[in-house]
């Protein structure tokens, strides 16, 4: 695998990047109680996918950086979780949900596809 000269140029890290400001406005209007909930937890799994994406590729060696990609991958799974509930307690519509699962399926199969070449 030819490497290049930095995380920003990797497709995987900048589809992850463009998650991160839609799940923070999707969470905008959830209930004030859920600030430290959901809230924190979904904001801290899209921020996780992409600073592993980043962090793995820093360290290296295709070791590291598959391990990484396995953290990422694990936040994305996370994140998808999270996502359901807050369609099933009404914060979001379920097409709204539904919208926000489907992009982080599309970069898991991205990621997967990424990591299966790194080895």
């Amino acid at each position: 695998m030819a490497r290049t000269r930095s995380f920003e140029e990797l497709i995987i890290w900048r589809e992850a990047r463009k998650l991160v400001p839609e799940i923070y406005r999707a969470t905008r209007n959830f209930p004030d109680s859920e600030k430290y909930g959901l809230v924190s937890q979904l904001r801290r799994a899209a921020v996780s996918i992409p600073s592993n994406i980043a962090e793995g590729w820093a360290r290296n060696t295709a070791a590291d950086f598959n391990h990484f990609l396995g953290i990422a991958l694990g936040s994305i799974a996370e994140q998808q979780t999270q996502l359901y509930l807050a369609s099933d307690l009404d914060f979001l519509t379920a097409s709204d949900a539904r919208n926000l699962i489907d992009r982080g399926s599309l970069l898991r199969g991205l990621t997967l596809r990424f990591k299966s070449r790194l080895l």
